[in-house]
């Protein structure tokens, strides 16, 4: 498996000319590198004008591996080639470098890159990337993964404090500042070069986030705490982050896991065309995957496609919690922990759970819960910019006194852990600590029931009081101020959060009522999703009445591979709805409706209006086409088979009983359609090779940005 790292934006607050001539200090040797035994010059070049230098040097490393390890490959140090391409003109430096010992077995590279900062001229910027791919070694690949990832994490912690040692001694030598090169100047002789450890390479820079002044931090900061706590922004390819950044805004990570930030970032870049979610949501959902990337992703996309489908990022402006909550859900913010996170109370021992479900249904409380989870990130940036830390969870204070047998009641505890299993899966690591005080005796039933379905690294954040156990040391004076410890607990404080108490029956619904009323707040969308198997397409028909109207579609490819397409014809398709369980297939997870009948011949019955569009699982698309004539538009969402299956001929529902078990033939789309007057129509009209987006319900604010870069396409 190759491993791969990618850095943030380094930045030194000191021009390029003086970085450089501390960056020269290290070779052929550095005493502050101890793996850096030594160095050579294979081959240097330099222009004429002095502009351009090109430096190869052949670095000598004594690796810190295992003395065993040593001998059986066979030797005592390890050989890495660097080559340094300076440009005094443009002001930046180039380091390429691989390993010359074992490149049969182990392949390293890493790319490395100074230049100056694009807001400020006399700051220097440094990023880095690496890969390590280890083919075969005696049988200890994991051994020497392992040293090599250490090794190299260790180096680019090192990096930094060598380049202000130098400047520091440059500084103490009387040398502040070294004149910029210009054609009339003397050539400088400067050599540059990295000390190339073994390191573990990503793939080349791709480009990153990145804000590196003061102003640019501001400027993040008050995006971040604009709109929707999940609300994304627009990432441009010149867009990087900044180890700066990272420090004050998401907290002290290590290099590893920067990069995994970085990368799984560039990957929703790339994949959503420069729409975003926050950094601070991203890091969250790595860390409750251990920052494993991969595991990362697919919870994180999977969670940005249900708030899209639901809308939830227009929550807190959309949903006004019935009267009912207001006087009997005793729950409520109250101030802030000692660690500055936003303090939520919740009575729940004084909450009539049972009434609630019964006058307001499953679906309602939900609603709530997510409501209270969406104020609740929006107060942890706050609190982030209030009290000069990062703050990404908040703190829940539990009081359980007066639960009882009829908190058990079975419909209740359903509820219960539906909420349960949506929060975790949508809001990870945002809960930060978890205090349960005057625990009844009941109370270990109702954990025997919860707690499999809360997630490992949360249960390790719940503190448990029985009786009045929280007012002993160790207690909740240890996490909470003793000015804001509520009066309902013995604190000074009032707190405002309701009493609760019995929900009147006279508030209840009946049980068609509540299944009337959550099924429209399930079905509340304007998404509708999709089963695309091969041979099977999902076809959605428009029909135009006026030439010149435009078509708009948002769709996100859930799960494989699919072709879009436009089609146009003259004459009405028959819709045939779900028309593989007339062969006893069925999807369960969206329907799936074909128009475009099997004797219809296109070119005559009909047309293929614009070229397909191949879209990848994850990618979430965006675009709008401009008809021509009046008639009936298909847009198909077709399953996209590999270069060597494209071949059959099958019927198309007969290819299906061909496949009929193989999971991998199956597609899952979100989409929505919409057909707008073209005097109505705001924006560009995106061709279908230039509608890739972002997530559309995430970025009310953003979506300007991609539509100003969209051109656009007319049917012909």
């Amino acid at each position: 498996m190759v491993q791969k790292y990618q850095s943030p934006v380094r930045v030194y607050k000191h021009p390029f000319e003086l970085v450089m001539a501390a960056y020269e200090r290290r070779f052929p040797t550095c005493h502050l590198i101890p793996v850096f035994v030594g160095s050579e010059i294979k081959s240097e070049y330099k222009s004429e004008d002095g502009s351009i230098e090109v430096i190869e040097r052949r670095c000598k490393l004594d690796v810190d591996a295992p003395r065993l390890l040593k001998r059986i490959a066979g030797v005592d140090y390890v050989y890495f080639v660097q080559k340094n391409a300076l440009n005094r003109r443009d002001r930046t430096l180039q380091i390429d470098a691989y390993n010359e010992t074992f490149s049969s077995r182990v392949v390293i590279n890493e790319h490395c890159y100074y230049s100056v900062h694009p807001e400020n001229e006399d700051w220097t910027c440094f990023e880095q990337s690496a890969s390590l791919d280890i083919k075969s070694f005696f049988g200890f690949e994991s051994t020497v993964e392992k040293i090599a990832m250490k090794q190299y994490t260790s180096n680019i912690k090192k990096g930094t404090e060598i380049i202000e040692y130098y400047l520091k001694e440059l500084g103490e030598e009387g040398v502040t500042f070294i004149p910029r090169w210009s054609p009339h100047a003397l050539p400088v002789t400067t050599a540059t070069n990295t000390v190339s450890t073994p390191a573990l390479i990503v793939s080349a820079p791709v480009s990153i986030p990145c804000t590196s002044s003061k102003d640019s931090h501001a400027s993040k900061d008050s995006q971040s705490l604009s709109g929707s706590p999940t609300e994304q922004m627009v990432g441009t390819p010149d867009d990087k982050l900044d180890a700066d950044y990272i420090k004050r805004y998401l907290g002290d990570l290590t290099p590893l896991q920067e990069s995994c930030l970085i990368r799984l970032r560039q990957w929703l870049q790339e994949m959503h065309k420069g729409k975003i979610p926050k950094d601070q949501h991203i890091l969250r959902f790595l860390r409750a995957r251990d920052f494993n990337i991969d595991k990362a992703r697919e919870i994180l996309c999977q969670s940005l496609t249900w708030r899209k489908q639901h809308q939830v990022d227009y929550l807190l402006q959309t949903w006004s919690p019935p009267q009912v909550l207001h006087d009997y859900y005793a729950g409520g913010w109250h101030h802030h922990d000692k660690d500055g996170r936003p303090l939520y109370v919740l009575r729940l021992g004084q909450m009539d759970t049972k009434g609630l479900v019964r006058a307001l249904g499953e679906e309602s409380l939900l609603r709530h819960v997510l409501s209270i989870n969406e104020e609740g990130l929006r107060r942890c940036e706050e609190n982030t910019k209030v009290f000069g830390r990062p703050i990404s969870s908040w703190t829940c204070l539990v009081d359980l006194e007066g639960l009882n047998m009829r908190h058990l009641w079975r419909p209740g505890v359903k509820a219960l852990l539906r909420i349960i299993e949506v929060v975790e899966g949508n809001y990870p690591e945002t809960l930060g600590r978890l205090l349960i005080l005057r625990a009844p005796r009941v109370f270990p039933v109702l954990w025997t029931l919860v707690s499999p379905f809360i997630d490992e690294n949360t249960r390790k954040k719940f503190l448990i009081y029985a009786g009045n156990d929280y007012q002993s040391p160790g207690g909740l004076l240890d996490y909470i101020d003793k000015e804001i410890i509520p009066d309902f607990l013995g604190g000074d404080c009032l707190c405002e959060v309701p009493e609760g108490g019995l929900v009147p029956k006279s508030l209840y619904r009946t049980a068609e009522e509540l299944e009337a009323e959550d099924i429209r707040l399930w079905t509340e969308t304007i998404y509708q999703c999709a089963s695309v198997f091969k041979g099977a397409p999902h076809e959605t028909l428009i029909v135009i009445s006026d030439a010149s109207s435009v078509i708009t579609w948002d769709f996100d490819v859930c799960k494989g591979d699919i072709v879009f397409s436009i089609f146009h014809s003259k004459k009405e398709p028959q819709p045939k709805k779900d028309s593989l369980s007339a062969h006893g297939i069925t999807s369960p997870t969206g329907n799936n409706t074909q128009l475009i009948d099997r004797s219809w011949l296109e070119g005559l019955d009909y047309s293929l209006v614009a070229s397909p569009l191949i879209c990848k699982e994850g990618e979430s698309v965006q675009g709008s086409h401009v008809t021509r004539w009046p008639g009936f538009y298909i847009l198909q969402w077709k399953f996209h088979s590999m270069p060597a299956c494209a071949t059959t001929s099958l019927p198309r529902v007969d290819d299906v009983l061909a496949t009929l078990q193989v999971s991998s033939h199956k597609c899952k789309v979100m989409l929505y359609t919409e057909v707008l007057a073209s005097e109505d129509f705001r924006g560009s009209m995106t061709s279908l090779e230039s509608s890739h987006s972002g997530f559309s319900q995430l970025s009310a604010v953003t979506t300007s940005s991609s539509q100003s870069q969209s051109s656009s396409m007319i049917s012909r």
